[in-house]
């Protein structure tokens, strides 16, 4: 089923949750006990994200440095297999522009083919660090709408080469992307987004998740904007905890947010992370009730490394 179908499927309180792979030479066990934590609510899905290779230094032994390219967190494809089959639950890998080629994504589609999970979200992904702005690799996408493209003529059954596929896959790919209720980074104006995102919806997204937010009347004015401009498809809200007193600042810097005052007022007058992580369990368990009372298909719940806050919160919504 796609996650559209998922979610209505489910009805009422459906919400997933996103997930780390595990760092380059760790075991997945962390990550399996991160879900056992939560599982017993039943998520609808879980999504995993993906990320790319960056430039780094490594000593060699005549005792110089090599530049060379390294990905910390390998194995998106391999731990959404994992998980599916450990948890029966839908895995939804993030597929990204970002330090890929078209050929390496024709790859990862073709080993998800096989594996059958065929419910995806696509992303540009951020610049490289080394970077000052976006650039794609060679023989790469530089937008998420030319990654739907690619998948779209994968489903059809064409490969990048123009040669056809023996046999079509019997359930094809059904993809969302992303949205911003703050209006991404590099958007002039909030209808020029919008613009871009309805853009990529016409491409074919089944679906959209929202990048996260703390003040829940971004997510209702942004919706009512995207209806406007003709956008139909389901706009899940994303939202996440609060853990430590620096997200204060580290989060809006990172992802371009803005942190109400009422919240940031209460997480400055903590003494300690663990009374600042009580307030993020407060603020997000509230977001929550709200947003299902207002009748939203569905929350995406950005716990990565914020387990047993999600835990919480989940235990006095459900």
């Amino acid at each position: 089923m796609t996650i559209p179908e998922i979610i209505a499927n489910r009805g009422g309180k459906s919400f997933s949750i996103e997930v780390l792979p595990p760092l380059k030479g760790k075991g997945i066990n962390q990550l399996f006990n991160n879900i056992d934590s939560i599982k017993e609510f039943n998520p609808s899905y879980i999504n995993i994200t993906t990320h790319r290779s960056e430039m780094v230094y490594k000593s060699t032994p005549d005792g110089l440095y090599q530049r060379v390219s390294e990905r910390a967190r390998p194995g998106t494809v391999a731990v959404a297999a994992a998980i599916q089959q450990r948890y029966n639950i839908p895995a939804v890998p993030h597929i990204i522009c970002s330090g890929f080629s078209k050929i390496e994504t024709e790859y990862a589609l073709i080993d998800l083919n096989f594996l059958g999970i065929n419910n995806l979200l696509l992303l540009r992904g951020d610049k490289a660090k080394h970077e000052s702005s976006f650039r794609p690799n060679e023989n790469g996408h530089s937008h998420a709408s030319e990654l739907a493209g690619q998948i779209n003529a994968f489903n059809r059954g064409m490969f990048l080469d123009g040669t056809e596929m023996e046999i079509v896959a019997e359930s094809p790919f059904s993809y969302g992307v992303a949205g911003y209720p703050e209006k991404h980074e590099e958007a002039p104006n909030v209808d020029m987004d919008i613009m871009w995102l309805k853009h990529k919806v016409d491409a074919g997204a089944d679906y959209i998740v929202t990048q996260m937010f703390f003040d829940n009347s971004k997510y209702h004015s942004f919706v009512k904007k995207c209806r406007e401009a003709g956008i139909t498809v389901p706009i899940i809200p994303g939202i996440k905890p609060i853990v430590t007193k620096g997200q204060l600042t580290l989060l809006p810097k990172v992802f371009h947010v803005d942190i109400p005052a009422d919240l940031a007022t209460a997480i400055m007058s903590c003494g300690n992370d663990d009374e600042a992580k009580e307030i993020g369990v407060e603020w997000c368990t509230s977001q929550m009730k709200e947003l299902y009372a207002s009748g939203v298909p569905s929350i995406h719940l950005y716990s990565l490394n914020a387990t047993k806050s999600v835990r919480k919160i989940l235990e006095n919504i459900m």
